[in-house]
């Protein structure tokens, strides 16, 4: 048995984040659209009447405290199960012991962590005890719940959408656990400066649990100056030299830069396109994705407006291969650039999409007798390949009047050119053709 009196009345260490943890809501940083004055959710807060929720943003936001700080002021029992680490068993167990608070005239709510990781069945368990009162859901998530919650469970919580704090919020963070003396680094000769403190809420990128932990090491590293502790350029240096920016692969912040990447490419801004380039090289995003949604775009965005686009992409995905991260991440900007700046035409892509749908709604027409293969005299005798036109044979390379549709969709356009690039001279060859086909067809029926 471990002696307890070797650690006298010491309190266990908590880090500097947990310490620091709001306990109102005039102490939570960030989240006025929310929690401004006057907002609903803070009304609902203040008279004691919370409601399920799910709260969905990044890392460090504050999701985890404002459920904490939400049972506290409506005096509502807590409970918390972890998705990553709870099953069935653990929801029950918590269910029963809200059923024992509400036998005695208390509220409780359970606060879910990570409730995107839960499957269907593990979400479902909670509807029954939503729906009868037995307990107040708050989930939690860094996921779309769009995507990843239960429509039933939606319809019972309402979402609340948590943004990343800026840089003034986390300053003031900063500055609260420098000042404060019961929790956080105020009973420390502590001696931050204004810059350093502004590179480290830059460095946190939004989450106030990474700024504070930032701000801890820089604490534990700072330099002896006599009666002071000095965190100077030298310490930062050290302290920032492995900071990753937010970027979470295959999740919200994933899709929402590739997104804006693409964006800025259709919207010919090379520098927008640039910019969430680098963001996301910056963050650890495989290049060669950046390089393959780059040929995505060539076709569907630019097209034939400029066909040499997908050729860029292309050498620019062959160069970062053969030339590596350092040289291969230029070519990859150089193809961002030239598709940000080519002319655009999605021509392409609206007929392909639509000749797609019509095949999968028409019927499955016949294929006119004169496109048909005759590679056999029984072919020939049944009339395939009768009375087709050998386009090399005819004047200028083009036989005009010839149809290359099923009889039933003869006059159908698909392929609608852009005037835009080199779609505008495709689109004057198409109705140089389309008018040799009307000539074609009025000469028949004259001679008919």
């Amino acid at each position: 048995m471990m002696n307890n009196d070797l650690f006298g009345d010491e309190q266990p260490y908590q880090p500097l984040a947990a310490r620091m943890r709001p306990q109102t809501l005039d102490e939570y940083a960030g989240q006025e659209h929310i929690l401004g004055r006057g907002k609903a959710l803070r009304g609902a807060i203040e008279q004691g009447v919370p409601h399920s929720m799910v709260l969905w943003g990044p890392p460090g936001v504050g999701k985890t405290t404002l459920a904490r700080v939400i049972a506290d002021l409506t005096d509502a029992h807590f409970e918390t199960v972890s998705a990553v680490l709870s099953g069935v068993k653990e929801i029950r167990a918590a269910v029963d012991r809200a059923r024992a608070q509400r036998a005695v005239g208390r509220k409780s709510i359970l606060f879910v962590d990570e409730v995107h990781r839960f499957n269907k069945s593990q979400q479902d368990a909670f509807l029954p005890f939503v729906e009868d009162g037995t307990l107040i859901f708050i989930g939690a998530t860094t996921e779309n719940p769009s995507f990843e919650l239960n429509r039933a469970l939606l319809s019972r919580a309402r979402v609340y959408l948590l943004r990343p704090l800026s840089e003034a919020v986390l300053l003031d963070l900063l500055r609260r656990a420098l000042s404060d003396v019961e929790r956080g680094l105020g009973g420390r000769a502590l001696v931050v400066d204004e810059g350093c403190l502004a590179a480290l809420a830059r460095a946190a990128d939004g989450d106030g649990r990474r700024a504070l932990n930032l701000l801890e090491v820089a604490a534990d590293l700072a330099r002896g100056d006599g009666a002071r502790e000095v965190v100077d350029q030298q310490v930062l240096a050290e302290v920032l030299q492995a900071t990753p920016r937010q970027f979470d692969k295959q999740g919200d912040i994933f899709y929402d830069q590739i997104s804006a990447f693409h964006k800025a490419v259709r919207g010919s801004s090379p520098d927008g396109a640039l910019y969430w380039l680098a963001r996301m090289l910056d963050a650890g995003c495989d290049p060669l994705y950046l390089a393959r949604r780059l040929l995505a775009i060539a076709s569907e965005d630019i097209g034939n407006a400029d066909p040499r686009a997908m050729q860029v992409a292309l050498n620019a995905w062959d160069a970062f291969e053969r030339l590596g991260p350092a040289e291969g991440e230029r070519a990859i900007a150089q193809a961002a650039i030239y598709c940000a700046c080519a002319p655009k035409s999605n021509a392409v892509y609206l007929a392909f999409n639509q000749a797609r749908r019509d095949v999968a709604e028409d019927p499955s027409y016949a294929v006119p007798p004169h496109l048909r293969n005759a590679p056999t005299g029984l072919m020939k005798d049944l009339g395939y390949g009768a009375e087709y036109r050998y386009a090399h044979d005819e004047p200028d390379g083009f036989a005009a009047g010839e149809v290359y549709l099923p009889e039933e969709i003869a006059e159908r356009r698909y392929y609608q050119p852009q005037p835009r690039g080199l779609e505008i001279r495709i689109g004057d060859k198409l109705n140089h053709l389309a008018q040799l086909d009307q000539s074609s067809v009025r000469q028949r029926y004259r001679k008919n």
